[in-house]
């Protein structure tokens, strides 16, 4: 199992939106949601957004199969997925179905008690 760290851009004045999304997929989409995550065999995931002097980013941690997940998510084809691309194209401006062949980014500390 991996681990993946990552920052994700927020467009200028999409922060409530991106709390709608939020609250969609934690909501009324979380059995699409829930599906998505198995099929990268994802255990547990946590999304932060913070605010930095360059603007607002989502700190996104997850636990799972890394690679299979961010490939499941730029090529998969149902309902849930599609419409999840969308909302990330919508408040951050990252197409997750275009990739670039670049590794994950580098896990360099993994402590735990």
């Amino acid at each position: 199992m991996g681990v993946f760290n990552g920052l994700f851009p927020v467009l200028p004045g999409k922060e409530d939106a991106f709390r709608s999304f939020v609250k969609e997929v934690d909501g009324p989409r979380r059995e699409g949601f829930a599906s998505l995550q198995s099929r990268g065999d994802v255990t547990r995931e946590t999304w932060t957004l913070a605010s930095t002097p360059e603007g607002s980013v989502v700190v996104v941690w997850f636990e799972g199969n890394v690679e299979k997940a961010f490939a499941d998510l730029a090529t998969d084809d149902d309902e849930f997925t599609v419409w999840f691309r969308d909302r990330i194209l919508d408040v951050t401006g990252m197409d997750m179905s275009v990739t670039d062949g670049s590794p994950p980014p580098e896990t360099v500390l993994d402590w735990s008690a």
